[in-house]
């Protein structure tokens, strides 16, 4: 028997990975409690990614009210939502970055499709909403339209924004996909994973307010090789 509720009675788990972010995770998680999803019952479980600048600080005076996951040293954000799946209670999950980059006023348009059975996984993208008008620099920029170009060619698909934050899943399917990035990689591998089992995958608009490298962008040149790398051994394993 299944450890979640049955369908007409849903828990969303947010994960939130999060590494250094002392300015913004009280912020985040006060919008995260704002949104308001009807009957949806909300989780969130944090993942300190060991953090030196006083994060894991403020997320101790927070465990006793939500589940706070802490690493003893950095892993990398694939890390950290195996390591928060464990404690999954939700039939939904979705990925939240600790930053502000993303909104949690998205989230009742990124659980509908899951909610109506029209799809099992929800991806957004920063490209279907045409009010996003401003990116974190042209290499991250130019390098997520590579990763989301190759992935549709490998893959045979017609996604606009694989490397987008947001991804949401019922919580089934995520773990049945048995990650193995431990970084950033993430995002691309599951990407990699349903379209090779035959997922159908639907993209949302989503807001976007990105942060630079000078404000604490993590993702690094190597992230993007990392992740071509693994499209590459998934699409030919």
């Amino acid at each position: 028997m299944t450890k979640y509720k049955k369908l007409n009675q849903k828990k969303l788990s947010i994960i939130i990975p999060c590494f250094n972010e002392k300015n913004t995770i009280i912020e985040i998680i006060k919008k995260i409690e704002k949104v308001n999803l009807g009957t949806i019952e909300k989780e969130i479980i944090i993942v300190d990614d060991g953090s030196d600048d006083g994060t894991n600080l403020l997320l101790e005076n927070l465990s006793n009210k939500y589940r706070v996951i802490f690493h003893t040293r950095n892993k990398g954000k694939g890390a950290c939502i195996k390591s928060a799946l464990k404690y999954v209670n939700g039939e939904i999950v979705l990925i939240q970055d600790a930053d502000l980059e993303y909104d949690p006023n998205d989230y009742p348009s990124l659980i509908k499709p899951i909610l109506k059975k029209q799809s099992k996984v929800v991806f957004g993208s920063r490209e279907l909403n045409t009010s996003n008008e401003k990116h974190s620099g042209i290499t991250f920029y130019i390098g997520g339209k590579i990763l989301t170009f190759l992935t549709n060619k490998l893959y045979n698909s017609k996604l606009t924004d694989v490397t987008a934050g947001y991804k949401v899943f019922e919580t089934e399917v995520l773990e049945n996909l048995n990650i193995k990035s431990k970084k950033f990689d993430f995002c691309c591998e599951v990407a990699a994973k349903l379209l090779k089992r035959g997922y159908k995958i639907i993209e949302i608009p989503i807001s976007y307010e990105p942060r630079l490298k000078s404000q604490g962008k993590k993702i690094r040149y190597r992230d993007g090789l990392d992740a071509l790398l693994r499209l590459l051994t998934i699409k030919f394993q």
